[in-house]
């Protein structure tokens, strides 16, 4: 009703928005305490090697994590930067010890922590694509 078309031409615009690619998947969102995964850490990775079959075994090695929710190569100090969550502070360190430091390629890493959040989740802004006309 909001966009003025009945359910068989939305169905068939949403379905081209994903063949095109632009919808990827769905989700639930959840929210990480109320499920036991209250710290959230950002950890910047420096790798030892910064192209080739070493960095290419870093992001192979971080998909497999689930621990490790986002990885985004970054510009400036380091080479990624992980999202983590797990548990608590000893888990947290836990999965440091054991497996951060052992990543392939991993030269040095460091840590901040979420104290909260402010905004999660949030659409994408669409503003730059134009004003449409109602077909």
């Amino acid at each position: 009703q909001r966009v003025g078309l009945s359910a068989a031409p939305c169905w068939r615009r949403v379905r081209a928005l994903e063949q095109a690619g632009i919808v990827l998947g769905y989700h639930a969102e959840i929210d990480r305490r109320r499920i036991g995964l209250g710290v959230l850490a950002f950890v910047r990775v420096d790798a030892a090697q910064v192209g080739g079959a070493a960095l290419r075994q870093l992001e192979e090695a971080v998909r497999a994590r689930p621990e490790i929710v986002r990885c985004h190569y970054i510009s400036g100090t380091g080479t990624m930067e992980l999202q983590v969550v797990s548990a608590d502070l000893d888990a947290f360190s836990r999965f440091t010890r054991e497996v951060l430091l052992n990543l392939p390629n991993v030269k040095d890493l460091e840590t901040r922590f979420s104290l909260g959040e402010v905004k999660s989740g949030a659409a994408l802004p669409l503003a730059h694509l134009g004003a449409r006309a109602p077909r």
